[in-house]
């Protein structure tokens, strides 16, 4: 069984900055409390556009599938989709950069 590195873009919807730094903090917690990601600290940044961007690892992609069932993980999912939006990486400014560089968090 092999680690899945994903990298998600989050970008906040009017207002809601603060509270989608909040729940993205709290995601690898809970995706760990579920027995779905690896124990490697995940790196959250910041976008120029005020995008929030994490990297993380689920354990495999059984464990990938197997959230998408998770009403716990379900739950979680239906707060961010309240206050912000998934977007491509390519959408951002800096992934037009040869050397993408954003703010840590």
């Amino acid at each position: 069984m092999s680690g899945v590195i994903v990298i998600v873009a989050y970008r906040p919807k009017p207002g809601k900055q603060t509270e989608l730094l909040d729940l993205v903090r709290s995601r690898v917690p809970t995706l760990r409390n579920e027995g779905l990601v690896t124990n490697r600290d995940p790196t959250i940044m910041r976008a120029r556009d005020g995008t929030i961007i994490e990297v993380s690892e689920w354990k495999s992609q059984e464990a990938i599938d197997a959230a998408h069932k998770n009403p716990n993980v379900l739950a979680m999912w239906n707060k961010f989709f309240a206050i912000c939006d998934c977007v491509p990486l390519n959408t951002l400014a800096e992934a037009k950069e040869m050397f993408a560089g954003f703010e840590p968090l």
